[in-house]
């Protein structure tokens, strides 16, 4: 029977990340993705936003992994000319209770080891970004954008070129426990085939916990539940009115960071995304939400028109946190929970899961290596 040394399910940018440092260590590798290509669901359908590693508190694994991922993503992109750009953004504060919020955003980097953000009177936005309308802001000079697709491309040919391989629209079909790892089914248009594996890295995204429930024997009572949150995008017609992104202050119910402006490398602008949780997967525009990105627009750019928006595309993270609840953290579940050598869980891999994508890898080879 073929066997590998490592088997990562799911070609998000984060499974292609893993891959990518399994093989750069030597490892046999092999992605199994249910689409046709990689990088289809969770990874083509955000912002292409390089997080500074601001909000999330400190000590959790989202502030310590974006804060590490950041410099190792830029440091990538350099090496392999990724198309990204440090454009900057500005959080902006609407109103006198907004800038004790602000306060609080900039403590919250300083505890998590962001030192470079910046304030700005509203002199020095309005010299920055005159369209822009605020009382104060925080400039934070280390965020970026990013082309997604060119960098999951370059991670997979790293994994090509250490003899990995991408197995497209291919199924997980169950997982059993042998004496040396794993015994994977798996389907690939309708041909069932099995291999053996040392290793198993679920990186499924949206179907982490469905992957988790096909290893036999594995206790349910870990995997987490799962929400779906769907975030709808608007894009702006004719040239951007801003040289940075614009956030407004996070939403208090910590689901999102509100609807704000983003430029991708070509300058087009684009609006989101706003936070709905769902019960099943959709992915079409929710055209009716209009008037409500038009509201939380124009708090800070009010000369928006009412015709310049147009539908854009959607987006749905994988969420462990509920409609109810508040911050929850990513869980990377390896065998110091579920005691199964070589076996690790990635739930709850929404933003900043792009910028954090290096250092998920470096962590996971960590937890099975080290």
């Amino acid at each position: 029977m073929e066997k590998v040394d490592v088997t990562i399910v799911g070609a998000g940018v984060v499974g292609l990340a893993v891959a990518h440092t399994f093989a750069n260590a030597g490892q046999s590798v092999v992605v199994l993705e249910r689409n046709a290509s990689f990088g289809q669901e969770v990874s083509s359908r955000n912002s292409e936003v390089i997080h500074a590693g601001i909000y999330y508190p400190a000590g959790s694994l989202k502030a310590k992994l974006c804060v590490e991922g950041k410099e190792l993503l830029y440091a990538y992109c350099e090496k392999f000319s990724i198309p990204h750009q440090r454009i900057g953004k500005m959080i902006v504060a609407t109103c006198e209770e907004e800038e004790d919020v602000l306060d609080g955003i900039l403590k919250k980097a300083q505890n998590n080891g962001v030192h470079d953000l910046i304030w700005q009177s509203k002199e020095d936005l309005q010299n920055k970004e005159p369209l822009v309308k605020a009382t104060k802001a925080l400039f934070s000079p280390s965020t970026g954008i990013i082309d997604t697709h060119s960098l999951m491309r370059s991670f997979l040919r790293s994994l090509e070129n250490h003899g990995g391989f991408l197995s497209a629209k291919t199924r997980l079909e169950r997982v059993s426990l042998v004496p040396d790892g794993f015994l994977i089914e798996a389907d690939n248009e309708g041909e069932l085939y099995s291999f053996e594996s040392q290793i198993l890295v679920n990186a499924a995204g949206l179907g982490a916990q469905t992957v988790a429930h096909s290893i036999n024997g594995f206790d349910p009572a870990l995997i987490p539940p799962l929400y779906l949150c769907k975030g709808n995008y608007f894009t702006l017609s004719g040239k951007s009115p801003f040289n940075h992104l614009i956030y407004p202050v996070p939403e208090k119910s910590g689901a999102g960071l509100g609807i704000h402006a983003t430029l991708d490398l070509a300058g087009q602008t684009r609006f989101g995304p706003d936070t709905e949780y769902i019960s099943a997967e959709n992915y079409d525009v929710m055209e009716e939400r209009r008037p409500l990105f038009e509201e939380a627009i124009r708090r800070y750019y009010p000369a928006l028109g009412s015709m310049k928006l147009n539908p854009g595309y959607v987006g749905v993270r994988p969420k462990l946190q509920s409609p109810t609840s508040t911050f929850h953290d990513f869980v990377i579940q390896d065998s110091s929970v579920h005691h199964i050598p070589g076996l690790v869980h990635l739930f709850g891999i929404e933003s900043p899961g792009l910028t954090s994508c290096l250092a998920i890898g470096k962590h996971v080879f960590n937890q099975v290596k080290g």
